[in-house]
């Protein structure tokens, strides 16, 4: 075999056998599939795919062109597997989120007697951190530690992303704390993972002592601090860490815009979000998708569907959390053909199979929408098995039309499955009591309570001057509480003038209505609007995020709110924004 490459190499002219490198390499780079082909027609007819480097390229021309199964095809053309080509072909599986695959080829690869080295261990890891299995990736961390490279800067930081994303935080710590060496990508994985798992001060003291060391921090960087701004719906801090990024010329990176644009919507500021992706010069698949999702969370459904189609002009092939994008702006629309429509070329044009998630939005699409029996079938067909998030959108759309024998029989299905969250204890007794049986909504929180577990309070915040301010229903312990009672009395009496009745039925317990009237006139997000009308100035929308679904009379009292105050009032509650101007809500009260 090696006199038959060592033949077919020098027969080639030596500046042909050159060229044909660099043009699979820009080939690769500009991702042109189409010079890519018939490079590779010519590479097959002159003999060249026998040399061991013109394969390797044409394996990572295949794998950056997001074509793993024609990479695997010239691997397996390949007669003369070396160390490289084994390495391109599992790091190649772990780019195109084929991770079981880039595992197995990694375990051949052993069999053949070749040790695995730096480029294919911090792939195998990839591959562990895609799956969120860090019982593999300890695996891979041993493999790594008998080949001699536990202190290679490289597998290490891989072994840090790993453990960080698999949400052993303390694993990737200790593996950091460990390291001889430590690059900027390192302390990014690290402040990554931290911020993933919502330890934000821990994060933010991380990139501050980055910052005190001198380390010439990264657009991943800056991607994590300002991811963790977002979650924390610190917007004033995030605008300041978007200085540092100008600072730096880091905002013209894809990475970075993508982060801004989650930051500006998770903090209700669509505008923002739309500036952050204009400006951003070079848009990868990272910043389309969150900028679908940011116009799916805010109604925005029209610029969604926009969107898809000039993300697909640019080229960009969609992926799955492009498709669960859509079809949660279509389930939060009501529009159903829509939502069908892209769930079907999902599967048929694209070749991707649906997850349990772009099941549940398809579920959550039709059950709102009315469609029970339809949501019911589309669970009964599915090909895998039914997670708790599927029933649990049946569930929600059950209670919505008040439909309580399919919605016990959608929890009954999620408790089948084992131990489940609060939150389906909790819909499936607000199923009961929506439809006045009280007894049954109380055998469901008992049952809740005999396992040890309590229902999730319900919190609200607003952020003034990088202080978040925190509100629980009823509560006093503000320093500010007198004035944000006063504040509603009188906004209260305002509202009822100009026709504002209380909705008690939204109180899902069996108590009189003068109590049940007090119960929801206070309720969480009440108070931080009223904290946010004696705090800002008039021109200043108030923002308030909520970490339960807002409750129908408190959605159509901010309305009235938004009419008395003549201000912009943005909610943002577990699921979507909604915005008030005027008396109306963006979400059309489709929600």
């Amino acid at each position: 075999m090696l006199d038959n490459v060592s033949s077919a190499f020098f027969a080639v002219p030596c500046h042909n056998y050159h060229l044909i490198n660099d043009l699979l390499l820009s080939s690769a780079r500009s991702k042109s599939t189409a010079k890519g082909l018939q490079l590779h027609g010519y590479i097959v007819k002159s003999g060249l795919f026998l040399i061991p480097l013109i394969a390797n390229n044409l394996i990572n021309f295949y794998s950056k062109s997001q074509l793993p199964l024609d990479s695997l095809r010239a691997f397996d053309e390949t007669q003369q597997k070396s160390a490289t080509t084994w390495s391109s072909i599992i790091s190649c599986f772990a780019q195109n989120e084929l991770p079981w695959k880039s595992l197995d080829f990694l375990r051949k690869m052993m069999a053949g007697n070749l040790r695995p080295d730096d480029r294919v261990l911090p792939s195998a890891t990839k591959s562990c951190a895609i799956l969120s299995r860090s019982d593999v990736g300890r695996s891979v961390h041993c493999l790594s530690m008998k080949s001699g490279y536990e202190s290679d800067v490289f597998v290490g930081t891989s072994l840090v992303d790993m453990y960080g994303k698999c949400g052993e935080v303390a694993d990737a710590r200790k593996v950091f704390d460990e390291m001889p060496h430590r690059n900027v990508v390192t302390w990014s994985a690290m402040i990554y993972g931290y911020a993933q798992m919502g330890e934000n001060e821990e994060a933010l003291l991380m990139f501050k002592e980055a910052l005190f060391d001198n380390l010439e921090v990264n657009d991943h960087s800056f991607s994590s601090v300002i991811s963790v701004c977002a979650n924390s719906t610190l917007l004033e801090l995030g605008r300041q860490v978007q200085g540092l990024c100008i600072k730096s010329s880091f905002d013209s990176s894809s990475f970075v815009g993508s982060s801004l644009v989650s930051l500006y919507s998770k903090c209700g500021v669509l505008e923002g979000a739309y500036q952050a992706f204009r400006e951003t010069p070079v848009k990868n698949l990272g910043i389309w998708n969150a900028m679908l999702k940011a116009c799916a969370q805010h109604s925005h459904v029209q610029q969604v569907i926009e969107l898809f189609k000039k993300m697909k002009r640019s080229g960009l092939k969609p992926n799955f959390i492009t498709f669960l994008n859509v079809l949660n702006a279509c389930s939060h629309a009501g529009l159903v053909d829509e939502g069908r429509y892209y769930f079907d070329i999902m599967k048929e044009e694209y070749r991707i199979e649906p997850t349990d998630k772009h099941y549940a939005s398809l579920v959550d699409m039709l059950a709102r929408a009315g469609k029970l029996q339809e949501a019911l079938q589309v669970i009964t067909n599915m090909p895998i098995d039914p997670t708790e998030s599927v029933w649990g959108a049946l569930l929600t759309g059950c209670t919505l039309h008040k439909n309580t024998e399919l919605a016990a029989f959608a929890a009954d299905k999620v408790f089948e499955l084992g131990p489940v969250s609060s939150g389906m204890h909790i819909s499936l007794s607000n199923a009961y009591a929506a439809d006045g049986r009280f007894e049954d909504a109380a055998k469901a929180r008992k049952l809740l309570r005999d396992r040890g577990e309590k229902k999730e309070t319900g919190l609200s915040w607003v952020e003034e001057r990088n202080r978040v301010h925190t509100f629980a229903a009823g509560e006093r312990r503000h320093e500010r509480s007198k004035e944000i009672y006063e504040k509603l009395a009188e906004l209260g009496e305002e509202m009822e003038k100009v026709g504002y009745v209380a909705d008690t039925s939204f109180v899902l317990r069996e108590v009189d209505g003068d109590e049940k009237n007090q119960t929801i006139r206070y309720h969480s997000e009440r108070l931080a609007i009223a904290f946010g009308l004696i705090t800002f100035p008039a021109d200043r929308p108030i923002r308030v995020i909520k970490n339960l679904r807002v409750c129908g009379d408190c959605h159509n009292a901010i309305k009235f709110m938004s009419v008395c105050t003549g201000r912009v009032i943005i909610v943002r509650d577990n699921n979507r924004f909604h915005r008030f101007e005027g008396g109306k809500c963006s979400c059309n009260d489709y929600w």
